[in-house]
C-alpha cells in the first residue's frame, strides 16, 4: 500500500535525500563487509582448517547461500512490518552472528555460522532498493540506486582488505573479528541516519483480495524482462565471486609468490567499482539502461582477458576493468528491476537477489574445479563464458526495456 499521494520522494540535494543516501551507503558497508571479509583470508583459513581451495570457499559460498535463502522471506516481512524495521532488524541480527564467527570451533562450525550469518544479512539487500525506491524522487533514483552499490563495494574491500593482512600478522579469526567490528559501526549509523518512510506503509495482515506474496512472484517471474535481468545477477555475480575467491591463491603461487598481506591490496582494484556504480547510474540517463549494461559488461570481459597474462602489473589492471565492469552492470540491472515490477516491488527486488547470491554460492565454488586442474586460465575460461551468457541474454531480452520503464 502505497503512502500518502503528496509526497513524491526525497528530491536531490534534500535534507531527507542525504540522510537515505547516508544510511544505505552505511548498510551496504555493513553488510558486505562482514559478507566477504573470509574472501580476504581464504588460504590462511584453508592451511589453518586443512582444507583444499576449493572447499575453502565454501565459506563464502555458505553466507551467500544463507542470503539467498532469506531474500523472499525478508521482502514478505517487510511489507508486513515495514522497510526500515526489516532492515535494522536484519543488521542488527548480523552484526551479533558476525561476531560469533571468528569464534567458530572448526570448519563444520564454521560453514553453519557463515549460513546463518548470511541469512539475516539477506534482510539488506532484499529491501534495500525497494526502500530507495520509494522514497527517492524516481527523476534520481538511478544515481541513488549506484551510490548503494558504491557502499556495498566499500563494504566489500573493507572486509577483505582489513582481514587479509591481519590474517598473516595473527589469525584469520582476528581478521574476521575485527572486520565484525567495523560493520557494528557501520550497522549503528545506518541505523541513526536512515529517515521515517513516508513512501510506503506496511500491512500488518493481508487485506481480503489483495494478491499474496506467491502471486506477487509469480507475475515478477512471468515478465521476460525480469527473469533476463535476474539472469544478469545469476552470471556476473557468479563470475565475479569466483575470480576474488581464487584470486589469493593465484598470487600466493608461482610465478608470483605474494604474501598475503601484500596480496590483499589486490582488492583495492574494488575502488574502481566504487567510482563505476555511481558513473553507470549518471550514465543511464544519458545513454539509457541497456547500452550502459553491455557497455559494462565488456568491460568485464576484456579486463578478465588481461588477467590471464602472468604479469602482475596486467593482472592489477585487469582486475580494475572487470570489477569496473561488474559493478556498472550490477548497479543497472539491480536499479532497473524495482522500475519493472509488478505488484511488489521488493519480491522482484528479491528475486533478482535470489538469483544474484546463488550465483555467488553455486559459481563461486564450481569454478574452482576448473581451478584446481587447470590453474588461472581454467577458471578465466569458464568465467568468461558467464559473463558471454548474461551479454546474450540481456542483448536478446532487454531491448525496448528502458521504453517500457519510462
Amino acid at each position: 500500500m502505497a503512502g500518502g499521494d503528496a509526497f513524491g520522494g526525497h528530491a536531490h540535494g534534500s535534507p531527507g535525500y542525504r540522510r537515505m543516501i547516508l544510511a544505505l551507503f552505511a548498510a551496504g558497508v555493513a553488510t558486505f563487509s562482514q559478507l566477504y571479509s573470509v574472501q580476504g583470508v581464504l588460504p590462511e583459513l584453508a592451511r589453518d582448517l586443512a582444507v583444499s581451495e576449493a572447499q575453502a570457499a565454501l565459506a563464502v559460498s555458505a553466507a551467500t547461500a544463507g542470503l539467498a535463502s532469506s531474500v523472499i522471506a525478508w521482502s514478505a516481512v517487510a511489507d508486513r512490518i515495514g522497510r526500515l524495521r526489516t532492515m535494522k532488524t536484519a543488521v542488527v541480527a548480523a552484526v551479533v552472528l558476525g561476531l560469533l564467527v571468528p569464534a567458530a570451533p572448526g570448519f563444520e562450525a564454521l560453514l553453519a555460522l557463515r549460513f546463518v550469518e548470511g541469512l539475516a544479512l539477506g534482510g539488506i539487500p532484499a529491501v534495500a532498493l525497494a526502500y530507495l525506491s520509494e522514497e527517492i524522487a524516481p527523476l534520481h533514483s538511478a544515481v541513488a540506486a549506484g551510490t548503494y552499490i558504491s557502499g556495498t563495494t566499500l563494504g566489500g574491500l573493507a572486509g577483505r582488505l582489513v582481514a587479509g593482512p591481519l590474517s598473516e600478522f595473527l589469525t584469520w579469526r582476528a581478521g574476521t573479528l575485527v572486520v565484525a567490528l567495523l560493520a557494528a559501526a557501520a550497522a549503528t549509523a545506518f541505523i541513526l541516519a536512515a529517515p521515517a518512510p513516508r513512501g510506503f506503509t506496511p500491512v500488518p495482515r493481508r487485506t481480503p483480495g489483495a494478491p499474496g506474496l506467491a502471486a506477487k512472484l509469480a507475475a515478477n517471474l512471468a515478465r521476460p524482462r525480469l527473469l533476463a535481468l535476474y539472469a544478469q545477477g545469476l552470471l556476473l555475480m557468479g563470475g565475479f565471486v569466483a575470480v576474488y575467491n581464487y584470486l589469493g591463491f593465484r598470487l600466493e603461487a608461482p610465478p608470483f609468490l605474494i604474501p598475503a598481506s601484500l596480496a590483499s591490496f589486490v582488492f583495492l582494484a574494488y575502488l574502481s567499482g566504487t567510482w563505476s556504480s555511481r558513473r553507470a547510474g549518471a550514465l543511464v540517463g544519458r545513454l539509457g539502461r541497456l547500452p550502459v549494461l553491455l557497455g559494462s559488461t565488456g568491460v568485464m570481459a576484456a579486463g578478465l582477458a588481461v588477467t590471464v597474462l602472468d604479469w602482475l602489473p596486467a593482472v592489477v589492471a585487469g582486475l580494475l576493468l572487470f570489477t569496473a565492469g561488474f559493478f556498472g552492470a550490477h548497479a543497472v540491472a539491480s536499479g532497473w528491476v524495482p522500475v519493472l515490477a509488478v505488484g511488489g516491488r521488493a519480491q522482484a527486488a528479491s528475486l533478482y537477489n535470489l538469483a544474484y547470491y546463488a550465483g555467488s554460492s553455486a559459481f563461486g565454488w564450481a569454478v574452482g574445479l576448473a581451478f584446481a586442474p587447470f590453474g588461472w586460465p581454467g577458471a578465466a575460461a569458464c568465467v568468461l563464458a558467464l559473463v558471454a551468457a548474461a551479454a546474450v541474454i540481456a542483448a536478446a531480452c532487454l531491448r525496448g526495456g528502458d521504453r517500457l520503464a519510462g
